[in-house]
């Protein structure tokens, strides 16, 4: 299965490049252009994207402007912007955006909130990679070098974490109520145990670090 892919409007240079950075180890693919005219003139030709990340303030044509554009080609849209009164918020929701991030931003909370949109307009690639892994969420199984590996469903959950937001350090806490729920009785060691379960069963004991103190990160560095 293909690569989700993104569009990324943004005309400061070091935040596009940050991103397009994030995005990449996140297995997405993209495109970054710093000009809302260019970006109309691009999407008359390439318009197959999933999702697009909007700068609000832009040379040519702002970020308002182009939410119009972007309900045209079906392409759901995210603003990332510096305006954080409450009525640029109003007025991008009321535009038609999914969602509104002021900068600065964490990467984890942009990919977590990208996932959300892609999954609730039925864009989310249900395919994951990593390295040798290759995890079906859809179908539930995952695959190591083309076998089979049996995971528990707790087990499997937080490898599907781990593996969307690797680079990333997750807190203990955080997987602990997004995985087991915010009702569970167990402390975060419940956690320890279950990587302890995945580091063995898929041989990743390098690669799954543990963060002091906070919790743990899936390295993928390229």
């Amino acid at each position: 299965m293909a690569k989700n892919r993104v569009l990324v409007v943004e005309d400061d240079s070091s935040i596009a490049e940050s991103i397009g950075l994030n995005l990449e180890l996140s297995d997405y693919e993209y495109l970054i252009l710093d000009d809302g005219l260019d970006v109309v003139e691009h999407l008359k030709s390439d318009h197959s994207f999933d999702l697009a990340l909007l700068d609000i303030m832009l040379p040519g044509l702002d970020g308002f402007a182009l939410m119009e554009v972007m309900q045209q080609y079906n392409i759901p849209a995210l603003y990332l912007s510096a305006k954080d009164d409450e009525q640029s918020r109003v007025k991008g929701l009321r535009n038609g955006a999914e969602d509104y991030i002021v900068k600065p931003f964490s990467m984890l909370e942009l990919l977590v909130r990208m996932e959300k949109i892609l999954d609730r307009n039925g864009k989310l690639n249900k395919i994951l990679r990593y390295r040798d892994i290759t995890v079906d969420t859809e179908k539930h199984t995952v695959l190591q070098s083309g076998a089979p590996v049996s995971l528990q469903p707790l087990e499997f959950d937080l490898l599907v974490k781990l593996i969307k937001f690797k680079n990333c350090t997750l807190p203990r806490e955080r997987l602990l109520n997004e995985i087991w729920g915010i009702d569970f009785v167990g402390g975060t060691r419940t956690v320890d145990i279950h990587i302890a379960h995945l580091r063995r069963k898929l041989g990743l004991n390098r690669e799954i670090q543990s963060v002091t103190k906070v919790g743990y990160r899936l390295e993928d560095c390229r």
